[in-house]
């Protein structure tokens, strides 16, 4: 008995520890929320700063577009990400074509958002060889692909960051487990099609939903890219918060800290959704 309660005794203190921490830091979010906040003089619990949030337009507007992003970005990470994992598992393995497909993964966000700037921007790489070419006769007439307010420098961003993990979450799946059953198929007629179709998807399905509520999430709540090359109306709801939060008048603040309150509310949905589906998907698995 000592030996299996061993592990959890030496991680006790960590545990004690970072729980105060995050406790204290979700108490003080979710108490300045409800207005909670003796140190300018609120001392009485109220809704009135949620009610506020979800009369304000730019909060809808902002919530909006959070949601869109989000959307856009992991639909078509893994719709790439899955494309691409069943043609390398019809392909040999190589070591170096594993190396460029994780090499985004471990790229920061940030750096990945100066490589969007240097590529995608209208003084950038394509527009500057677009000139030289003579396609276009000023870098103004080229597509505002960074701080445009349909957010397609985020989603780029979001796109290069989520394929490879949907790759690599993907493929292992497709290799080991729908090779044999796809030969099958095809020995007794199956088209690529009908394979990909009624072999491929249905074994791939439960990490295609989890991956695409993993990048859903992380984008939903991210602050960085969009706060880097997000246009300055609407904003994400990340942003927005930050900049109610860092506003000198500190009674904007509990509004910051419900619309935090709403971020993580979202994410804990997510999560609960995520265990829900993923219940329902193993259920009938041999």
């Amino acid at each position: 008995m000592l030996n299996k309660i061993k592990p959890y005794i030496y991680i006790t203190p960590v545990t004690m520890l970072l729980a105060f921490v995050m406790g204290v830091g979700i108490f003080t979010c979710v108490g300045q929320s409800l207005g909670y906040f003796p140190q300018i003089g609120l001392n009485d619990l109220t809704f009135k700063y949620y009610e506020e949030i979800f009369r304000d337009k730019t909060f809808i507007r902002s919530f909006l577009f959070t949601l869109k992003v989000s959307l856009i970005s992991s639909a078509i990470s893994v719709f790439i990400g899955v494309l691409v994992s069943y043609f390398l598992s019809k392909t040999k393995h190589t070591k170096f074509r594993e190396a460029i497909f994780k090499l985004p993964i471990i790229v920061p966000h940030i750096v990945a958002v100066v490589i969007v700037i240097i590529i995608f921007s209208q003084s950038g790489i394509i527009s500057r060889l677009l000139y030289n070419l003579g396609i276009i006769n000023d870098s103004s007439q080229f597509m505002q692909l960074v701080l445009d307010k349909k957010g397609l420098g985020i989603i780029m961003t979001y796109i290069w960051k989520g394929i490879p993990y949907v790759i690599i979450t993907v493929y292992s799946i497709l290799k080991s487990k729908s090779e044999k059953m796809e030969l099958a198929a095809k020995n007794l007629g199956a088209s690529e099609i009908q394979v990909f179709k009624r072999i491929v998807l249905p074994t791939a399905m439960p990490s295609m939903i989890s991956s695409f509520l993993i990048l859903f999430s992380f984008s939903f709540g991210s602050f960085e890219v969009p706060f880097l090359i997000g246009p300055s109306s609407p904003k994400t709801l990340p942003v927005y918060a930050y900049l109610i939060y860092s506003s000198s008048d500190l009674c904007q603040r509990p509004l910051a800290m419900a619309i935090n309150v709403i971020i993580s509310l979202s994410s804990i949905i997510l999560l609960i959704l995520y265990n829900k589906v993923f219940n329902k998907l193993y259920k009938f698995k041999v």
